[in-house]
């Protein structure tokens, strides 16, 4: 009997049926979607729950230090630094974590013989082996003008990063409202989102003047922190904000309590040292690293979902007695120093600010030192290096005598070295005057003198720190007075007097008398004589031949004759600085110091 075969009725209405079947009658099909679907939220879970281990390690205001110096605030005087020898701890760090960044927080390519006559490119060269993941520059990185800048960061360098420096519109009409560098970068590391926003220097190069710095406009406020946060945190999706910035401790403190959303600041500029980082009312951490490449911050992150849940932070100390150089980096600064010691290679190199000729390998002994010469004590000791420096003391005294001045005075700077008694060689001089100024005469009255140390004092310890002018109290020879930090601007210095040559005595400085000045100069600003605006004469200090005569060989000089034992405590404080507020000592009081009457 044959099989009944369907009608077309029926199986039309058998193909509808089958169409309206639920999917869940495919069993493959839906044991595929319930896996997927499980999957993923346990990915999501995953994801959720997921630890990342991440190290910063930071650097910042090495001015140029490629070689160890002697620590003279240190208990047993160390010789700390150098570029090998950070190198090799640098390493040690990586080799622990494979998520390790490295920041560069600026003030680099200037304070030393080698950035001097090389404008910046014996560091670069030593430093473009170190890695980078991030940079910020710091003032002293524009010293040699916006083209040389350019030339060394304008090409992603380190991974530079500057939300407060532009393109001047006056002299680039064209790049009005351009940042010299990329504002910010984004950075993943294992899966993890990181905004690195910059801020550069907050001012022109005052010791030299704004024409160094002629085409570049920088901000002083940080004014474009919100707005890039926002974009940061909403458009870009970041997990963290990490700031880079060179505004100094007190200022980037400042900023971490008043604006909600940076993770981390690391900071640079006032050489102060946080072996405990400064933690903000929001949970921002802040760290600096004091100077010269003598140490290495390194803030330990644990992450959990993009948040950080623990930190841990070691503040390593570059002690060339506990730390190996590392023997590539070694070889490199070698080579970079040959033409410059005393060698077969040596070759006489040409000053970029004035033209005077370095023409003495940097490593010869040219004087001697009767005690230590630096300027970096704390507000807690005797001469606090925002006061008053045994440096400054005793390259004032040289620019009066070889000037034959009745003052002599050197502008309050942060850079510098440590000399230890003993012998002093050229290059140490290089690394306190580093900049090619000359040493000028002007007349100026009594009034004048007054005026230049309350606006110093004033820069110095003024209670709203963006006021401050970019350094500490200025170095004088000539004069002593008493400093009272906590009166009303205009009265801090008091009981001012200045040494008579004719009576070996210091005496009441007279408001109405007149008196010669010696100071920075340099002929790009031929009416600025140490900060003073002249109204006569200015008469440029030349060598025996008429030749210019960069500061450093007047200094050379001087020690022909004399040696470095300059008189101390030439400025009395009447009392003592304010206490440290954020846990560190300090070197300046990073609050300024409240008028008290």
């Amino acid at each position: 009997m044959k099989n009944k075969q369907p009608s077309q009725k029926t199986l039309f209405a058998l193909m509808l049926a089958t169409c309206m079947l639920p999917a869940t009658v495919t069993p493959a099909l839906a044991t595929t979607d319930a896996a997927m679907m499980t999957s993923a939220n346990r990915q999501a879970e995953a994801d959720k729950n997921r630890v990342t281990n991440l190290t910063l390690l930071q650097t910042g205001d090495i001015h140029g230090h490629m070689i160890p110096r002697p620590c003279l605030r240190c208990d047993d005087e160390p010789m700390l630094g150098g570029l090998a020898y950070m190198y090799t701890k640098i390493q040690q760090v990586r080799a622990t974590n494979a998520n390790t960044l490295l920041f560069n927080t600026g003030d680099t390519i200037q304070g030393s013989a080698e950035a001097l006559f090389t404008k910046g490119q014996a560091l670069v060269d030593v430093l473009d082996q170190f890695g980078y993941d991030g940079y910020a520059p710091g003032n002293w990185d524009y010293v040699y003008g916006i083209d040389r800048f350019l030339e060394l960061f304008g090409n992603n360098r380190w991974g530079g990063v500057a939300a407060n420096v532009y393109y001047d519109e006056i002299v680039y009409p064209e790049k009005a409202g351009q940042t010299l560098l990329p504002p910010y970068r984004i950075l993943t590391v294992d899966g993890v989102k990181i905004g690195l926003l910059g801020l550069s220097s907050e001012r022109a190069i005052n010791a030299l003047g704004p024409w160094v710095t002629k085409g570049i406009k920088f901000t002083s406020d940080g004014a474009e922190l919100p707005g890039y946060i926002d974009t940061l945190r909403n458009t870009e999706k970041v997990d963290l904000i990490f700031l880079v910035s060179e505004f100094g401790l007190a200022k980037n403190v400042y900023f971490g309590e008043n604006y909600d959303g940076i993770d981390v600041i690391m900071s640079s500029d006032m050489h102060e040292e946080t072996p405990e980082p400064v933690v903000t009312r929001n949970g921002t951490i802040v760290t600096e690293v004091g100077q010269d490449g003598t140490r290495l911050g390194q803030l330990d992150l644990k992450l959990k979902n993009g948040k950080i849940v623990k930190w841990d932070y070691t503040f390593h100390t570059i002690d060339t007695r506990k730390i190996k150089p590392d023997a590539k980096i070694a070889a490199i600064i070698k080579n970079e120093r040959k033409e410059f010691v005393a060698s077969k290679f040596f070759k006489t190199h040409v000053n970029p600010f004035n033209g005077a000729l370095l023409k003495t390998p940097i490593d010869t002994v040219v004087g001697t030192a009767e005690i230590g010469l630096h300027r970096s004590n704390f507000t807690d000791t005797n001469m606090s290096a925002s006061v008053e420096g045994t440096s400054s003391d005793f390259l004032a005294d040289a620019f009066k005598t070889e000037a034959g001045a009745d003052v002599g005075q050197i502008r309050g700077f942060r850079y510098g070295t440590n000399i230890k008694p003993g012998p002093i060689k050229l290059e140490d001089l290089y690394h306190f005057m580093p900049i090619g100024a000359q040493i000028a005469n002007v007349t100026v009255t009594g009034q004048a003198l007054k005026n230049q140390l309350e606006g110093s004092a004033n820069g110095s310890f003024n209670p709203d720190v963006f006021a401050w002018t970019g350094g500490w109290l200025n170095g004088y020879s000539g004069l002593k007075f008493d400093l009272d930090v906590y009166a009303s601007q205009g009265k801090r210095i008091q009981n001012l007097k200045m040494f008579n040559r004719q009576t070996g005595a210091y005496e009441p400085i007279d408001p109405t008398a007149s008196y010669v000045f010696a100071g920075y100069w340099y002929a790009q600003n031929p009416l600025d004589v140490g900060g003073v605006k002249a109204t006569t004469t200015v008469t440029p200090i030349k060598g025996a031949n008429g030749e210019t005569l960069d500061a450093t060989e007047l200094v050379v000089n001087y020690l022909k004759t004399h040696t470095a034992n300059p008189e101390l405590n030439r400025i009395n404080l009447v009392a003592p600085l304010p206490a440290p507020v954020y846990g560190n000592r300090e070197e300046q009081p990073l609050k300024g110091v409240s008028t008290a009457y």
